[in-house]
């Protein structure tokens, strides 16, 4: 079983988005973080609408009919096979997450979905995550695919390499594909070392870093960006109206880029 005595940031993004799925650890941590970058709140909500946006623009391309959603999180409205499907009921979605409520929580609600599916495994497990969704005939090889990382990235230490499990995602995908991509990121090197420890003291570790602004633009070199990269509340805004940022200390920085 999970320790619930320490944050997940799954559950803490539940919380500030006013789920149910979390614990005093989660809430107390929160409360430390909107101390240290009190926008951080408005960020959950911009990025998840971020999502949503993004998902719409390449299921109206009429080009992707598969999904992997690395680092998923827990399910909330407008979660990306609803969209996708909405768009083309025969959309297949691939959610890949390793917190084991998350899992749980995911299979409950897609066990009467044919077309959506939840994968256990680390995000930087790519080949397993390609040749099990292939395997479970979600994925077909050589089809376009939009490959999402939303703000999870910041969850991989450098020793990882994040930026080397998104070539190792872009080299499997085809021409035609898209990689949805946005980070948590400042150019305020405090800030950064300050969220950053903060993050690894209340996960117990289950953290990677913020990143500056050009750290996150090297994930898109040689894509496609459509549009700009950008704070994500300004990619293609459904309206003037779209929350903004109070406070700009952090913001959730990417866009959406296609494979040449």
């Amino acid at each position: 079983m999970e320790d619930v005595t320490k944050a997940s940031v799954a559950r803490m993004y539940d919380y500030l988005l006013g789920g149910t799925d979390n614990y005093e650890s989660d809430w107390a941590a929160c409360e430390e973080l909107l101390r240290v970058a009190p926008s951080t709140q408005q960020i959950a909500l911009i990025n998840r609408q971020f999502l949503v946006r993004a998902v719409k623009y390449i299921a109206g391309t009429g080009e992707v009919d598969q999904y992997i959603d690395h680092g998923s999180g827990l399910p909330t409205q407008n979660n990306v096979h609803q969209v996708a499907q909405r768009a083309d009921s025969g959309a297949r979605v691939v959610y890949v997450d390793n917190d084991p409520i998350v899992l749980a929580h995911g299979r409950m609600m897609l066990e009467e979905n044919p077309n959506t599916t939840v994968i256990e495994a680390d995000m930087l497990q790519t080949k397993q995550i390609f040749d099990r969704a292939e395997k479970l005939k979600l994925y077909k090889p050589g089809r376009p695919t939009a490959a999402l990382f939303v703000s999870v990235l910041h969850c991989i230490r450098d020793d990882d390499d994040a930026r080397q499990m998104v070539r190792r995602v872009v080299r499997e995908l085809p021409s035609g594909s898209y990689i949805v991509l946005c980070h948590l990121a400042s150019d305020d090197a405090q800030l950064r070392d300050d969220v950053t420890a903060l993050m690894r003291r209340v996960t117990g570790d289950k953290w990677g870093r913020v990143r500056s602004f050009e750290e996150v633009d090297r994930f898109f070199e040689g894509l496609d960006v459509v549009g700009e990269l950008c704070d994500v509340s300004r990619w293609r805004p459904d309206s003037d109206l779209a929350p903004r940022q109070e406070q700009t200390e952090w913001v959730e920085y990417g866009g959406v880029a296609r494979i040449p």
